[in-house]
């Protein structure tokens, strides 16, 4: 693969300079909605702290910075495998700076029933992906302060993506695992785009990674805008994990946009060790009865880093469950935002909701901003939610110290205990035992 570089004066301008390339391989309808996505986001421009929504996340740099518009790179799979789940075993599709990279990619095994691939490929071979853009949008739902900027942002400029399809009925026992792999040598602006559906009584586990090559600052400084549409459809039961571990100096923002349909189950497992300004939107819209909705996470901030979590839960129909718990670890001069919103809608009656957000705070000048938001339209639920800020108990401590047990050492056994509560839940062994093993070497760190 070759890599391109077109340069941009920021990211509301020279939209032109590449609407050329990536409308000449998509289909007229979404070159149509690139173009009301670019002027929707020019609307409204990069957020600032003055915007609900980001009150906590400067995002100064956006503004300020000139990035490449980046599509492909040269990678070499020795390369992928040094990354943190370079050798999950299953069904891989990998993306360099959002290019599709069969080389680095495995669709060996898949059963019948199930495709994968590339986006562009297809939008080339002519063949529609009609659920694309359907779930992301916000419009109509509750709530006075739905941004969805970056969405936009994502939809006017991808240029490929992953999509899976999962055939009514189907079950896929082995993993599937896409990873965006980004390798830069000046800032780029790179857009992840992934499509996930699962149509009724089907099942599967996916794991979504994201993760930088290069550490060196220049690279770094790259911005990555991902957007992810997840269809549970009826009876189906979905696994999803979440891995963001880019470079310490880059910027991530990625929406995760899900829909339910009756009867299924969806569990989703965010991690987020990487970036220094990391956001993710998680919005679940319950479309049918009898749902259930799992959403955990954790995330570990140090230095200067900020993560940014916001869930979104509507629950729009009665009868369905949704239980959250996210855990974050705060050190140095890190921040962490957690903010919580559940809409219980006037039809959701015997709706049972449950949050939970705890944070541990490992120096004085870490800071957490918690905001559980609860809106409730109908009269029989179960809605609770409870926030917890805190430090390593002096007990506990001292039984680990008196044992002869260093403090460094002590201090990352409990607040690894903390956090994998969280990953202990994610059932394919080889990804749960990465991710805690990256726990503990950053708790060292």
């Amino acid at each position: 693969m070759v890599q391109l570089g077109i340069k941009l004066n920021s990211l509301t301008e020279n939209y032109e300079a590449i609407r050329t390339i990536l409308h000449a391989s998509s289909p007229a309808d979404l070159n149509r909605r690139r173009d009301e996505a670019i002027a929707l986001f020019r609307g409204v421009g990069i957020s600032t702290t003055r915007d609900e929504e980001f009150k906590y996340l400067p995002l100064r740099e956006l503004q300020d910075n000139s990035y490449g518009h980046a599509l492909g790179a040269t990678v070499v799979r020795s390369e992928v495998e040094k990354t943190l789940l370079g050798k999950v075993d299953g069904i891989t599709l990998r993306f360099v700076n959002g290019e599709f990279a069969p080389e680095l990619s495995n669709e060996l095994g898949l059963p019948a029933g199930v495709s994968v691939g590339s986006m562009r490929d297809r939008f080339e071979a002519e063949q529609r992906l009609d659920r694309l853009g359907s779930i992301a949008p916000l419009t109509g739902k509750l709530g006075s302060t739905n941004d969805e900027r970056y969405a936009w942002l994502n939809e006017a400029n991808f240029a490929d993506g992953a999509f899976v399809h999962i055939k009514k009925g189907v079950i896929v026992e082995r993993p599937i695992f896409i990873e965006f792999v980004h390798s830069v040598e000046a800032p780029m602006a790179i857009y992840p785009r992934v499509l996930l559906e699962l149509q009724e009584g089907a099942q599967a586990k996916v794991i979504e990674s994201y993760v930088g090559l290069n550490g060196n600052a220049i690279a770094g400084e790259s911005f990555v805008c991902a957007l992810t549409e997840v269809i549970v459809g009826k009876d189906a039961v979905l696994e999803h994990v979440r891995v963001q571990n880019e470079s310490l100096q880059s910027i991530h923002i990625g929406t995760l946009a899900v829909h339910q349909e009756e009867r299924s189950t969806y569990r989703s497992t965010n991690v987020a060790f990487g970036a220094r300004k990391s956001r993710i939107d998680l919005n679940l819209w319950s479309a049918g009865e009898n749902t259930e909705s799992t959403l955990d996470g954790t995330y570990i901030g140090r230095g200067d880093q900020i993560h940014d979590i916001h869930t979104r839960i509507d629950h729009a129909k009665a009868n369905c469950r949704s239980f959250e718990v996210y855990k974050g670890i705060l050190s140095d001069e890190a921040t962490g935002v957690f903010n919580g919103k559940i809409f219980v809608y006037e039809d959701a009656q015997k709706t049972d909701a449950k949050q939970t957000n705890k944070a541990i705070l490992l120096s004085d000048r870490a800071v957490i901003n918690s905001k559980p938001q609860l809106e409730i339209f109908a009269d029989d639920v179960k809605c609770t939610h409870g926030a917890t800020v805190g430090q390593l108990r002096d007990d506990a401590m001292f039984y680990l110290r008196s044992r002869g047990i260093p403090k460094q050492e002590a201090q990352g056994m409990l607040v690894y205990a903390f956090a994998a509560e969280v990953l202990d839940k994610i059932s394919v062994k080889v990804v749960r035992e990465a991710l805690e093993t990256a726990l503990f070497s950053k708790l060292e760190e």
